[in-house]
């Protein structure tokens, strides 16, 4: 089908065939995954729409998409106004919306495989207002009508080296055990897909960005696991890792095997497991124990193996970003450059720096008005040439065996204004504020959010998106449980403690609709801070990301002393770490970019 206009009239069609009189769309897979494969795509395929958050409800008559601020503009350039009405989370839910639009008696079709369980009971307690109800699709309908959808990837697993990892799957198995026998529980449910990476020591390529495998499994009160992924994708090499504590079946099995769970007392996380996966344990007569899935805090809790190859690879990864930097400062103002030429050179250099397995997110190569779309992606069709005296944004990342990276710097092309140096000030010293911060023991992202906002606020600006994620160990760029993000945000994790090992984006920014765009975001670690005379544990942050900043862009009367000293010393580092990887005029550069304010 050629247009979007096509795709909903069959969609309709289709319901219409189904007896439903509406559709929910999620953005996610069987995984409740932020990135999925490319079979998964459905929202994309339907609306356009190529954020990494949203969804979208189509009725008989008319049809919604649901994006939060990140997605306010990016939306309306990729999503026809004329078919859809634009909705913004969490102002609006789809719940809410359906309670408002749905038609009395409406039955409301939702795929059990995509959506949580929670979210089920809302939506179905909202339309049983209407005296509408929610039913369940034993076969999504955007499936019977995508033609030409892929086929999950059938590429082969990885095996993650315990040397990278810092311990065994068997070792990591054996805790998960000993938390289940003091929970009372006989299994925990593992369906989200990093935590089954991270739990089997596995990687996988099947999903963009994210080097995991299509896969689920089941882990026992003895160490043993259960572990459910394509035969074809298993090779001699990963059975003998997983060893004979792991037991291999179809994925196509996982569903029937969970009818096999009555009288077992189970761990399924109602965050990360589908509405699907409950409903068959609860039918088997599976005592159901609705806790978070076990790999996740100490997934995010990193051990010292992760701790350094983060910083080795965060290393590579530096240099590359300083060559294109340095590139960019030649290139850029000769007015030939453009988002995705950009774009495409940044991967050139980090391919040429070594390892690197895939990038870690889609750049966001962001040139003057672009650079205000907080999630943009360059294509075609919004590709703009970077222009003399503008700003231009990238954020970008890679993929290493040994760590996932994420930067975003902030660059002037040509001579900024005034304004600009205001904004791009404000941003780092909010982006210094929360890198210096000392805080006790058992603080949450939401309580720091502030230091970082604080400096926009006092001129009356703000920014619509969270200040840090967490990051994954060669796994997810986005990473759960923690976050730095604004009390009432949508966003999980906001109250989760800030514990010794967890690593998070730092990420303050400013948007200037149709103008420009600023962010800098280095990645940090919460490390024990030595605080003279403390009563108590305390916490801080170390930076572990190492590139210039733009001193064309810091106005150094708007920094204190020690914010001057804080950017001296931090350029300092840049120079120890980057500058032995460098030589010629990249390396002339880093130490101009790098003098002292």
């Amino acid at each position: 089908m050629s247009s979007y206009e096509d795709r909903l009239k069959a969609l309709r069609a289709q319901l219409d065939a189904d007896r439903l009189d509406g559709f929910v769309v999620p953005l996610t897979d069987e995984h409740m995954s932020e990135y999925v494969g490319s079979y998964a795509q459905r929202l994309a395929w339907l609306t356009g729409f190529k954020g990494s958050a949203g969804a979208a409800v189509v009725l008989p008559q008319e049809a919604a998409i649901f994006t939060d601020g990140r997605y306010t503009l990016q939306v309306r350039d990729q999503v026809d106004g004329k078919y859809w009405s634009y909705q913004s989370v969490p102002e609006t839910s789809i719940a809410d919306w359906l309670k408002a639009h749905a038609q009395n008696g409406a039955r409301i079709g939702y795929d059990p495989w995509l959506h949580t369980s929670d979210w089920v009971k809302k939506a179905r307690a909202a339309l049983a207002d209407k005296g509408a109800q929610l039913v369940a699709v034993p076969r999504n309908p955007i499936d019977a009508v995508w033609a030409d959808r892929p086929e999950p990837s059938k590429a082969r697993l990885i095996v993650h080296p315990d040397a990278l990892a810092g311990k065994s799957s068997a070792a990591k198995r054996q805790d998960m055990a000993d938390w289940l026998k003091g929970e009372g529980a006989d299994a925990a449910i593992l369906s989200a897909l990093d935590s089954i990476a991270w739990t089997f020591n596995i990687r996988g390529v099947d999903v963009s960005h994210t080097p995991v495998a299509l896969s689920f499994a089941v882990v026992h009160d003895d160490g043993t696991a259960d572990l459910f992924v394509a035969g074809e994708k298993v090779g001699d090499d990963v059975r003998q890792h997983l060893g004979n504590g792991v037991r291999l079946h179809e994925r196509s099995n996982f569903e029937s095997y969970l009818g096999t769970l009555g009288g077992k007392a189970v761990v399924a996380d109602p965050e990360r497991a589908v509405a699907a996966i409950f409903e068959a344990l609860e039918g088997a007569g599976a005592k159901v124990m609705r806790q978070r899935d076990p790999a996740v805090l100490p997934k995010a809790i990193k051990n010292a193996a992760e701790i350094s190859g983060h910083k080795a690879a965060q290393a590579r990864d530096g240099a590359a970003l300083v060559r294109f930097l340095h590139w960019l400062s030649l290139e850029a103002p000769k007015g030939g450059l453009n988002e995705l030429t950009a774009s495409d050179k940044l991967e050139d250099f980090r391919r040429q720096g070594g390892d690197l397995r895939d990038l870690s997110f889609d750049t966001i190569s962001g040139a003057g008005p672009n650079g205000a779309i907080v999630h943009y992606k360059a294509s075609e069709e919004t590709n703009r040439k970077i222009e003399v005296n503008s700003l231009y944004l990238v954020d970008s990342g890679g993929q290493y065996p040994d760590g996932t990276t994420d930067v975003t710097r902030t660059v002037a092309v040509g001579t900024p204004s005034q304004e600009m140096r205001d904004r791009y000030t404000r941003v780092l010293k909010g982006h210094i504020a929360l890198a210096t911060a000392v805080f006790p023991a058992g603080t949450r992202g939401v309580q720091l959010d502030t230091l970082a906002r604080q400096y926009l606020w006092a001129a009356g600006l703000d920014y619509a998106h969270g200040t840090g994620h967490g990051v994954g160990s060669y796994l997810s760029v986005h990473e759960g449980p923690q976050r730095i993000t604004q009390a009432g945000s949508s966003q999980a994790g906001s109250d989760e403690p800030l514990r010794a090992g967890m690593m998070l984006s730092n990420e303050p920014g400013y948007y200037k609709t149709g103008e420009y765009g600023i962010r800098i975001e280095n990645l940090v670690l919460v490390v024990p801070a030595d605080v003279p005379g403390a009563e108590k544990s305390m916490l801080t942050f170390e930076t572990l990301t190492f590139a210039p900043l733009d001193p064309a862009l810091i106005d150094v009367a708007l920094l204190s002393e020690a914010e001057r000293d804080w950017v001296n010393a931090y350029h300092r580092k840049v120079l120890d770490i980057v500058a032995p990887q460098l030589d010629g005029e990249p390396l002339a550069w880093l130490r101009a970019q790098c003098a002292a304010l």
